[in-house]
């Protein structure tokens, strides 16, 4: 049998060979079979950037990519999930596969002490990114240094508890945070060339060159995107919506302490919803919520939720609730989620309290911010229980799987939990003054 060479416009070489019957379908003619290792590296010996696939013989079914370069043969195990891939990268052609693979091995090769200094000294801070930014940032972070998040605590002797009420909460004008944001990386594609945008260096292969943060619209190399600084600061031209947006990106996006949908819907709630009877129990219809939903995903801030729109203040109590349940990450984040639920379970009234204060103070500062300001609305409707019959205890049935759900989502946990949970924010609401 003859076998032959042909160079195309990759300007690399497939070694071909006349169609076999046993060939999978999503292979062409650089499917070779059942052949060994060693005869791989015999038909691609002195062929630089020529390649081929073969079936191996140690595990029929399986599929390994030989490709010539740097005068020796390199093997990768081949997969096949409706696209080609060897590695995270995913191809719709085998072509295109090696294509990227040679670019990147001959980067690699040529330019490894050069790509190692790469990160060494980033002009991040030097980009048009963040040079926009730069004495924003300065300034939030000297304020943030001089300003904590959370003020000292004085005793209150009337409280029998060591916990102590929160000075400033009642007392003063409320401050604006410091939001500490990661980005939110992912896997992207750029058409032409591209640079990074931490160490200015060239974004190179055929596809997946680096990451793009889709919050704040940062390029960068992979291997860069985890010494990036953690100081997205979502554009709201990116924001495509109000619910189901992870809160901290929210607030950061409209620079507010927490979301508008929270102030919005309580502000028109205790306007004229606080002394209505099953306040928040009570679902008010489930297509009158969505268009609430749709609303604020459109208009944001300027979203009309009045009465004149929704008579039935339970259609405003339920979007509120939707809008908390629908959060990617819970208000009580799933890391801290086993944390509340042990602290509800300690036996001691005086200790319980102390467990759940020290884990609040964990929170994220955008869902401790949102939860603060819920359960002070809660506990002003607990105090017109007479009309709502709405305690602290039925406030906790309603709002401890909206706020508080199982990282796994077990629906086993979650029933298991659910005794702990509706404590958890029972007591949220009843001391409320003295955990926040």
């Amino acid at each position: 049998m003859v076998w032959e060479l042909r160079i195309d416009a990759g300007a690399h070489m497939e070694i071909i060979r006349p169609l076999m019957e046993k060939r999978p379908k999503y292979y062409g003619r650089e499917f070779h079979g059942m052949i060994s290792r060693e005869y791989a590296d015999e038909l691609l010996a002195g062929a630089e950037g020529a390649y081929l696939i073969r079936e191996s013989q140690r595990q029929p079914g399986t599929h390994t990519l030989a490709l010539r370069f740097g005068h020796q043969t390199l093997n990768y195990r081949l997969f096949y999930d409706g696209k080609h891939f060897v590695g995270e990268k995913r191809f719709e052609s085998v072509h295109d596969l090696v294509t990227d693979a040679l670019i990147t091995l001959y980067i690699e090769t040529k330019a490894a002490e050069y790509i190692a200094k790469m990160t060494t000294n980033p002009i991040y801070e030097h980009l048009g990114y963040t040079s926009l930014l730069k004495d924003k940032m300065v300034h939030r972070l000297s304020r943030a240094r001089t300003e904590p998040r959370r003020v000292t605590f004085q005793r209150d002797e009337k409280i029998s508890s060591p916990l102590v009420r929160r000075s400033a909460l009642k007392d003063t004008p409320e401050k604006q945070c410091f939001y500490e944001k990661i980005h939110n990386f992912k896997v992207h594609t750029f058409r032409g060339p591209h640079w990074c945008e931490y160490c200015a260096n060239f974004m190179w292969g055929l596809i997946a060159q680096g990451v793009h943060c889709s919050d704040c619209g940062l390029n960068v190399h992979k291997q860069c995107s985890k010494l990036v600084p953690s100081d997205c600061q979502p554009d709201l031209r990116r924001i495509k919506k109000v619910f189901s947006c992870d809160l901290t990106t929210l607030v950061k996006a409209h620079n507010t302490t927490r979301p508008m949908v929270v102030d919005m819907c309580i502000r028109e709630i205790e306007l004229r919803g606080m002394r209505s009877e099953g306040l928040y129990r009570v679902s008010g219809f489930s297509e009158h919520i969505e268009e609430v939903r749709l609303a604020f995903d459109r208009d944001g801030e300027k979203a009309d939720i009045s009465a004149s729109a929704y008579a039935d203040i339970n259609i405003i109590a339920g979007a509120l609730k939707l809008y908390l349940r629908d959060l990617p990450i819970p208000v009580i984040t799933f890391d801290l989620y086993s944390k509340f639920i042990q602290a509800a379970k300690n036996p001691n009234a005086e200790s319980r309290l102390e467990a759940i204060h020290e884990t609040l103070l964990q929170l994220p500062p955008a869902h401790y911010e949102t939860l603060r300001y819920l359960m002070a609305h809660l506990k002003r409707v607990t105090r017109l229980e007479k009309d709502n019959l709405m305690n602290a205890e039925n406030l906790g049935i309603v709002y401890g799987p909206t706020l508080m759900q199982p990282p796994e989502q077990n629906a086993l946990t979650t029933l298991n939990d659910m005794r702990q949970q509706k404590l958890v924010m029972q007591l949220m609401i009843e001391h409320e003054d003295v955990l926040f």
